[in-house]
């Protein structure tokens, strides 16, 4: 099955401002560009992955992305995670493919393995919702769909049990696909530490937002407040 994976990635200015005041502005974009450079690393790592799709108006991010042979799309109005996903969702369709992965710019430990094993898997019996919940397990960190509108995504608060009901009343099959990799996403300073604390389990993971942590200062003190 033909698999394309669509990224939106907002404009730097506007990333990871619920981290707050606690993290200082040149480390909040400094991490915004390494954590996004980590999933297109890795969705580029992933056999079953045929084509990337950015959706951004970030110039940096598109410049980097169309180096490493993904598609670029200008996300003109920023209207939201799930306006830039309608784009990249439209363009697969036109390009022929019968699947599309939606995951974040935030997600940086994403394993190219895991999600390789969820690609075989899915949809085998015919059209298929499968959503990846956040480590809280109420928002959505991916998507997967099969047919790509299957639904429409619905991304923001309380996203995981509304793509379950978006499912339903399609009348498409829907379920719960947990990836460790891709639960960690990175909205808050607890979320941060999370994701801290999980990379020093994961050796090989996230390398370059890994790098970010461990060269600014800034990190951890921000990190060491959030208690």
């Amino acid at each position: 099955m033909r698999t394309a994976a669509i990224l939106p990635v907002k404009s730097f200015g506007r990333a990871k401002q619920r981290l707050g005041a606690g993290v200082p502005d040149p480390l909040r974009l400094a991490l915004a560009r390494a954590m996004v450079a980590d999933v297109l690393d890795a969705l580029a790592a992933t056999e079953g992955v045929e084509l990337t799709v950015v959706v951004t108006r970030e110039r940096e991010v598109a410049r980097a992305a169309a180096a490493g042979g993904a598609t670029v799309i200008e996300d003109r109005s920023e209207a939201g995670q799930s306006a830039a996903a309608a784009l990249g969702i439209a363009h697969a369709l036109a390009s022929g493919f019968e699947r599309v992965l939606l995951v974040p710019g935030d997600c940086p430990a994403l394993d190219p393995a895991e999600l390789e094993a969820l690609l075989r898997e899915h949809g085998r019996e015919g059209p298929e919702v499968a959503i990846l919940p956040d480590r809280h397990g109420t928002g959505t960190n991916g998507l997967l769909l099969a047919p790509p509108r299957a639904i429409e995504p619905s991304f923001g608060p309380g996203s995981c049990a509304r793509h379950q009901e978006l499912a339903r009343a399609a009348g498409v099959p829907c379920r719960l696909a947990p990836l460790r990799s891709l639960s960690l996403d990175v909205d808050t300073v607890e979320d941060l530490a999370a994701l801290r604390d999980a990379l020093t389990g994961l050796a090989r993971a996230a390398p370059r937002t890994r790098a970010v942590l461990a060269a600014d200062p800034a990190a951890a003190g921000a990190l060491g407040a959030r208690a």
